[in-house]
């Protein structure tokens, strides 16, 4: 599978499952480059809320490995695989007024 080269957390793009907890951050978008077989994952985040602009945060991580995290985004609270929160861009800057969506 593709993926951007790692980024800190917090940076302009970094993945949601390297977001330390109880870290508000904001979805910049999803790694579109994805293996193609991703595509269904990538449409379910998309419908569940992961859309640019959302305020997201870790509140949990599984014991000893940290795989699934609990993640908040908007009033929901969904696990999801590092894998999968890995496909997630965000970036812990607030959006400019008005681009949320």
């Amino acid at each position: 599978m593709a993926m951007d080269a790692p980024c800190a957390a917090g940076e302009a793009g970094s993945g949601l499952a390297d977001l330390p907890l109880r870290t508000d951050a904001w979805v910049v978008g999803l790694r579109m480059e994805a293996a193609e077989h991703d595509g269904d994952l990538l449409l379910r985040l998309l419908e569940i809320g992961f859309l640019p602009g959302e305020r997201v945060r870790v509140v949990a991580r599984a014991f000893p490995v940290g795989d699934p995290v609990a993640v908040r985004v908007g009033r929901s609270t969904f696990a999801l695989r590092r894998r999968e929160a890995a496909l997630v861009r965000i970036s812990t800057t607030p959006p400019a007024q008005g681009a949320a969506a």
